[in-house]
């Protein structure tokens, strides 16, 4: 077969974890198909687990895989070619050299009856394929880059053409959104998890794995997510990150798959409370002591944080002719965003950017997180049918001045009726650490009001006076 050239980042990812967690050879019965193609494996070449660790023989690599093997019997060395990359694997030492760097295994080569195996998950990655698992056939399909049946190095993370069974979802965390902001990557997740963090070359890439997890509901409703749980999120404006890249590619157990493609190699630092927040922090290089230097790693930009209020389940107030208080609120953060994106001294960070529900703990803790200047929520309130207007709320008295410039500019942009500014203890403006306001933009229970909450025209020049607010509050 012809040597496969580089392209996919994954290579029997997925056959690293759904196989069962036991100590021993795995099922004999267990196949590997190859661009449409059986392997035909030998008695002394079947697949092995070792601690929960897959192994192949060097055999299977070099003759149905078709990759340069060379075994260097004196030294018990394994060296593994393909294109540029060279991968030297000892017997018993749990420290391979990938292109002259030193690397640390997640299990060492072992020699097993007068044949080597290797590490699947480490040598795969190294090297590239597209891989699905069929748990019930026991079966491995794998994609090489030039077959024509794989997606190259396109959107994914993980798996080819099976789509994954993710088992029982009552013990599963739910990962309900991935988001790339302030040169850090977000996951947010409803329960405590452990992830995997580690490093790939060939290209340079950060991988994060969430076992015992799933994609949310909410998040395959809100986020690109195909059907064969494979989605992307396109980075624009951090040139160092090309592409960040998710899946769910593992059943046994339920994991999610989440990757950084990077230009080059960067320093990262994992932030995992357990309080639904799961960061992989790019600022290491650059900040000098953690929470002195809000906006992401001294760059002197103002880190704005957007709450739109409610979403997902949380449809928040319904309107007079029956409209959801959580689609405005997304309407109006969304057009907020796009305007302080062309701001070049702020950063903007979301705590949704679709129908997704973060909880109340979810923003307030992102906000303390990132050690943001700010933070703006935005609402639509409800009461009798005869209340109109716009009122701003703050609770602690740091937030007090920016409470007055915002409304300021929420009265002259809605044209509603002054509803003053009030002081009332609400989640979101009194666990966060720095000014935070909420703004009730108009009564969804007015009709008069209503009508003009969903017009483009109303959002548009809402927004315009939460960026003026922004804007003046920071001397801008």
């Amino acid at each position: 077969m012809k040597k496969l050239g580089f392209g996919v980042l994954m290579f029997f990812v997925m056959f690293m974890l759904v196989l069962p967690q036991i100590g021993h050879a795995a099922s004999g019965g267990t196949s590997i198909v190859l661009d449409g193609k059986t392997l035909n494996l030998p008695a002394n070449g079947q697949v092995q687990n070792l601690k929960g660790n897959v192994m192949i023989p060097i055999r299977v690599v070099s003759e149905e895989l078709g990759f340069d093997v060379n075994w260097e019997k004196k030294t018990r060395t394994v060296t593994i070619q393909q294109s540029d990359t060279v991968l030297k694997l000892v017997v018993d030492q749990s420290t391979a050299i990938v292109n002259g760097d030193s690397v640390k295994l997640p299990m060492a080569p072992k020699l097993v009856s007068d044949t080597v195996i290797v590490p699947l998950r480490f040598v795969g990655e190294q090297m590239g394929l597209q891989v699905s698992w069929d748990n019930q056939a026991k079966t491995a399909y794998l994609v090489s880059p030039n077959s024509g049946s794989g997606s190259g190095s396109g959107g994914n993370a993980g798996n080819g053409n099976q789509t994954p069974n993710p088992g029982p979802v009552e013990n599963l965390a739910n990962v309900s959104g991935i988001s790339f902001n302030n040169n850090q990557l977000m996951i947010a997740v409803d329960k405590n998890v452990k992830p995997s963090v580690f490093t790939m070359s060939g290209p340079d890439r950060i991988v994060i794995d969430i076992p015992n997890a799933r994609f949310g509901d909410s998040f395959a409703a809100g986020q690109n997510l195909d059907s064969n749980k494979n989605g992307s999120l396109q980075v624009s404006d951090y040139p160092g990150i090309s592409q960040i890249r998710y899946a769910l590619f593992s059943d046994n157990p339920s994991t999610v798959r989440v990757v950084m493609d990077m230009d080059s190699a960067k320093k990262y630092k994992l932030v995992n409370n357990n309080d639904g927040l799961v960061i992989i922090d790019l600022n290491v290089e650059d900040s000098t002591s953690p929470g002195t230097t809000p906006g992401g790693g001294g760059n002197g930009k103002k880190l704005v944080v957007i709450d739109a209020g409610h979403g997902g389940s949380d449809p928040g107030a319904i309107s007079v002719t029956k409209k959801n208080e959580k689609d405005f609120t997304l309407a109006v953060a969304l057009k907020v965003q796009a305007l302080l994106q062309k701001e070049s001294q702020i950063e903007v960070v979301m705590t949704r950017e679709s129908d997704t529900y973060p909880t109340l703990s979810d923003r307030s803790n992102l906000a303390n997180k990132l050690n943001a200047d700010i933070f703006v929520s935005i609402h639509g309130n409800s009461g009798p049918s005869t209340a109109t207007g716009v009122e701003t709320f703050y609770t602690r008295s740091d937030s007090a001045q920016l409470a007055n410039v915002m409304h300021k500019y929420l009265v002259q942009s809605t044209g509603l009726a002054d509803r003053k500014v009030k002081t009332q203890s609400l989640h979101v403006t009194r666990e966060t650490k720095m000014p935070a306001v909420l703004l009730e933009c108009g009564f969804l229970s007015n009709s008069s009001d209503e009508s003009k909450m969903f017009t483009e025209q109303f959002q548009d020049s809402v927004a315009n006076g939460i960026v003026k607010g922004i804007k003046e509050y920071f001397g801008m």
